[in-house]
This record gives structure tokens, C-alpha cells and sequence, in this order.
């Protein structure tokens, strides 16, 4: 059984692939509790379903790229399974985590979208770093910035760590905290190798705070 929070369908807001159609699949739970998180709903609300239940719906939508998002969702043994099987159906699967779980038994050919939690998270004692060796060039790494100390430690970050990286970094402002204008100022300045996102669904419906 997987616990999920919920199920809906929209437009990719990060990430390289923004702008896609998207079924997202949140499940429920969260070991972490950054300081920035938006979904705290997600930390205890959900029901248990079963894989097949939770595929009958996902087929419903005209897509077939799928994200599990959550919360953590590979805080849920389970969750692996899930995303072999997605794999093995078909579909184009994204795994949003945010690096506190090990991704050793990731199925490769999902892709793996990892946060590297940042000083102003509040988690960055919780990485597990590990993982960042375990990236390969068709995953991505995040790092959600919450103000300019945060941006300077992501930058030297970067400049001695990213290197080794074969992925894309992406660098995001945390919303309320730093304006996305400012950021990508900042990352000119410095002639930083990384691309700059922002929360394409905020502002598609900034009025909706779940369900995008």
C-alpha cells in the first residue's frame, strides 16, 4: 500500500522540464521539516491505496510523465516499487526528494530530482551526501535559497562541489524570502554555472495553494 495525500494533474512548475503536462502523485509524510516548505499538508494528511488503484487514476489523464512528489515520498519502503513498476509501464517518472533518503535503490530509469539542502533550510545536517555521488547526468540538483547568506554558501558550494556533479544545478529562491529578480542578479554577478528557476505554478494560479 501506498499513504497518499493526492493525485492531480497539471503544468511542471520546475526543474528542466517545466512547462510539461504533469500527473503528480504526493504521498504522504516527511522526516524533514524545512523552514520553507510548502506543503506541510502533506506531513500526516493521506490514505492508503493500493498501486493499482492509485495507476487506474493516474491513467485517467492525457500524460505520461509522472511525478512522485511529497513530502518525502521515498520515506515510503514502498515507494520504490511503485516507481519500478511506473518504469515498467511506460511512463516518464520524476522522483522529487529531498536528499535525507538514500537513492541506491532507485530504479534507474526513473529521474531523480534532489534538493541539496542549504544552511536556511533547517535541514542540512539531515542530507544524506552521500547521494550526491549516486547522480547521474539525467538527474537534477536543487537548492532552495532563503537569503543571501544562503546564496553565498551555495555558491562556494558549487565552486568546490559542483563540479563533480554531472547534472544540472538548479538554483531557486524560497518563496517570500528572496525575490527570484535578486537571485538571478546575484548569480549574473558571479558568473555562476547554474540555471535559474522559478515556481512556474505560482505563478500560473497564485491563488491556489494545493493541487499544482
Amino acid at each position: 500500500m501506498l499513504r497518499v495525500n493526492e493525485i492531480f494533474f497539471s503544468i511542471q512548475g520546475e526543474g528542466t522540464r517545466a512547462g510539461r503536462p504533469c500527473v503528480f502523485v504526493r504521498l504522504t509524510g516527511c522526516p524533514l521539516r524545512c523552514h520553507y516548505c510548502d506543503s506541510r499538508y502533506a506531513f500526516d494528511e493521506g490514505e492508503d491505496r493500493s498501486p493499482d488503484d492509485v495507476l487506474s487514476e493516474i491513467e485517467r489523464y492525457p500524460c505520461r510523465l509522472v511525478e512522485l512528489t511529497g513530502g518525502e515520498p521515498l520515506a515510503q519502503a514502498n515507494a520504490f516499487a511503485f516507481v519500478e513498476r511506473l518504469a515498467g509501464e511506460g511512463w516518464e517518472v520524476l522522483v522529487e526528494t529531498s536528499g535525507h533518503v538514500s537513492l541506491e535503490g532507485l530504479d534507474p530509469r526513473a529521474v531523480a530530482i534532489m534538493d541539496v539542502k542549504t544552511p536556511g533550510s533547517g535541514a542540512h545536517h539531515d542530507m544524506a551526501w552521500g547521494n550526491l555521488e549516486r547522480l547521474r547526468a539525467e538527474d537534477e540538483a536543487k537548492l532552495v535559497l532563503t537569503d543571501r547568506a544562503d546564496y553565498e554558501w551555495a555558491r562556494g558550494w558549487v565552486r568546490s562541489e559542483g563540479a563533480r556533479l554531472r547534472c544540472p544545478i538548479l538554483f531557486s529562491a524560497a518563496h517570500g524570502r528572496i525575490d527570484s529578480g535578486e537571485l538571478a542578479s546575484w548569480i549574473l554577478e558571479d558568473g555562476l554555472g547554474v540555471r535559474l528557476q522559478v515556481q512556474l505554478h505560482r505563478y500560473l494560479w497564485p491563488e491556489r495553494g494545493r493541487g499544482v
